[in-house]
């Protein structure tokens, strides 16, 4: 392992280290209130040193410079680094060496899973949740190797979360929302949904948000709050789709004349498919056209492309055979009345 490789590891060590050490005073207290009976007691042949009364008054010029007051609190130093140095070194070895494992079980774990056919989603989560859950046994079994009571340690950092968990609650909610998509999967990378009030195609599924693509290249990051609360649409779900189009034409054109000519428009074309069958029927009379549905079915990547082309298809070839397409126009009737 090279240097580039272990200075991220003693960091996160020795600010794990001390942030325990930062504890420390309130573990011990809580300890001393109820003492742990199970808990290893400090070697009892150290010879333990009187603090001195106070610190160094720099008032004092005497004091100051007096160097038997520097000794002593050499003294003391030297005694607490012989008394807590080999726990402190054990305990900074336990964080490197367990961070490391930590890794190296996540992406075992992820590799595995890749092999196995998990989701890429679901199995960035799982080694994540593998690593975190990993490195806090492991900086909780450092923390009780320098003599820092855990079960205090552990209710600290209980009332703390606490109050990190009321501070934080939106985005509590976002974490919630984003287990429920990874592990039910009402979509996943490349899919192209309806969600959070955006329409497009999924890019990536995080924790707390969700990034979508839209078709006109804009990339929208989607809490995932907003997206369980809501309704999803996965578009393209399913292999095949339905193409939905009303023609309307004129009172005074022959429908069966215009149901031929749809059949033929639709056969025509390869893309859409047999089986389901398309359907050509009239749907309404309405107040001025009658209105024919086309159904066919497609599959969902050609959907766009057919529909599109279908339509053009109908418009033009309706005007070749001289078949109507009624618009709203309004008729003006101008009335002249002759002078007396």
């Amino acid at each position: 392992m090279n240097l580039k490789k272990i200075i991220p590891f003693l960091t996160t060590a020795v600010a794990a280290l001390f942030f325990c050490c930062s504890v420390a005073v309130f573990a011990h207290a809580a300890g001393d209130a109820a003492p742990d009976k199970g808990a290893e007691k400090v070697s009892q042949a150290v010879v333990k040193e009187e603090a001195p009364a106070k610190l160094i008054d720099l008032s004092n010029p005497d004091e100051v410079l007096n160097p038997e007051t520097y000794v002593q609190y050499l003294k003391i130093g030297q005694d607490w680094l012989i008394t807590h140095g080999p726990r402190i070194l054990i305990a900074l070895i336990m964080l490197v060496v367990g961070r490391w494992l930590a890794m190296w079980f996540a992406a075992v774990g992820r590799k595995a899973m890749n092999r196995g056919g998990v989701e890429e989603t679901l199995s960035r989560f799982l080694g994540k949740l593998i690593y975190y859950a990993l490195l806090a046994a492991v900086v909780i079994a450092a923390a009780d190797q320098v003599g820092i009571n855990t079960t205090s340690f552990l209710a600290i950092m209980g009332a703390a979360g606490l109050a990190i968990g009321l501070a934080l609650k939106d985005s509590l909610a976002n974490f919630a929302s984003g287990v429920m998509l990874i592990l039910f999967r009402p979509f996943k990378v490349d899919d192209v949904v309806t969600a959070g009030g955006v329409t497009g195609k999924v890019q990536q599924i995080d924790i707390f948000s969700t990034i979508i693509l839209t078709p006109d290249n804009q990339k929208f990051i989607v809490p995932n709050s907003g997206i369980t609360s809501g309704v999803i649409t996965n578009i393209n779900a399913e292999p095949t789709r339905r193409i939905d189009l009303v023609v309307g034409i004129g009172y005074d054109d022959d429908i069966r004349q215009a149901k031929a000519t749809l059949e033929e428009l639709i056969r025509a074309d390869e893309r859409i498919l047999d089986d389901p069958a398309p359907a050509i029927a009239v749907a309404e009379l309405g107040a001025s056209s009658v209105d024919l549905i086309v159904r066919p079915w497609v599959k969902t990547d050609d959907y766009w492309d057919v529909r599109l082309d279908l339509t053009e298809k109908i418009k033009l070839t309706f005007d070749e055979k001289g078949i109507s397409f009624p618009y709203p126009q309004q008729d003006v009737h101008m009335y002249q009345q002759a002078a007396d």
